[in-house]
């Protein structure tokens, strides 16, 4: 007996980044062709050897089998050419938090498919109802927002912009609903959405209580992880996401509402100015180049 064919079948996915990466690889475990557009060929080698990379780890820990990775990486397709999107049921963006780069690339895509085709955005960061409004028949846009790494994130937010039709609502819900461990969250579109509008002010302060030397790094995470039963302390987090990827979040939501619990603190500023962003460069809240344990 064949297995039904699952609603959008064919996903493209624009940018094969850590976030692209992790998409694709969500996406294909569900049984889905995910097929990838890239600027080059390095970048779309760059992606699969992210994704292979992954589900290896995988195969060590015994979360998956080697017969499971070769399925998923033959599900993904990469190319260089928007015409080849044509075909696709649905085209999610995931690529850098720039509004110009998502609109021109957008709009290049919305030439290319079908008026109906759903056209997505992974952003984290700015309007989706923006970005709506830039692209014919805005009704058919919406955001599906991912959280890094996006193969064990268990959320997933459906971004309703002022224009998006209930019915593709209804179905993004369905979607989520057949990817293995996920859950869907309906949000408003506003600024960081839910998650991330809750979670920046909370940031924001913790980065001032370590700059006005409440406590040491390891200890605010320790006391946040034992005393409020959080896997992962707020600096460790900060360090894994990018100081300047959240300077840019916070940036831009401080823009949008002039909320001062939005605005970053000046310790981040500097720190990223700095180049000390984090895990990326090896200097964050957790190294020995910037902790006043070793001042």
């Amino acid at each position: 007996m064949n297995e039904p064919v699952p609603d959008f079948p064919r996903i493209g996915l624009l940018g094969f980044g850590t976030m692209g990466a992790g998409i694709a690889q969500v996406f294909a475990a569900s049984g889905r062709s995910v097929l990838v557009l890239e600027t080059g060929s390095e970048r779309l080698e760059s992606g699969f050897a992210a994704v292979s990379a992954f589900l290896e780890e995988g195969i060590a820990r015994g979360k998956t089998t080697a017969d499971e990775k070769s399925a998923v990486l033959g599900r993904i397709a990469g190319t260089t050419s928007v015409a080849e999107l044509g075909c696709v049921d649905a085209v999610l963006e995931a690529v850098t938090e720039d509004p110009g780069t998502k609109q021109a690339l957008l709009a290049r895509v919305a030439a290319v498919v079908t008026e109906h085709t759903p056209i997505l955005s992974n952003t984290s960061a700015l309007s989706v109802t923006e970005l709506a409004a830039a692209l014919p028949n805005p009704e058919r846009v919406a955001g599906l927002h991912f959280f890094n790494p996006a193969p064990l994130m268990r959320t997933v937010e459906v971004v309703r912009a002022l224009q998006t039709e209930q019915a593709l609502i209804d179905r993004l819900v369905a979607l989520v609903g057949t990817l293995a461990g996920k859950n869907a969250a309906v949000v408003k579109d506003r600024p960081g959405f839910l998650v991330n509008a809750l979670l920046m002010p909370y940031l924001n302060d913790v980065v001032q209580a370590y700059d006005e030397e409440l406590a040491t790094a390891a200890d605010i995470d320790l006391a946040i992880e034992l005393g409020l039963g959080h896997k992962i302390g707020p600096l460790r987090m900060l360090d894994m996401i990018g100081l300047d990827v959240h300077l840019h979040a916070t940036t831009a939501a401080y823009t949008a509402t002039l909320d001062p619990a939005y605005a970053p603190p000046p310790l981040l500023r500097q720190l990223v100015a700095a180049g000390r962003l984090g895990d990326k460069t090896g200097h964050g809240f957790h190294n020995r180049c910037h902790s006043r344990e070793d001042d």
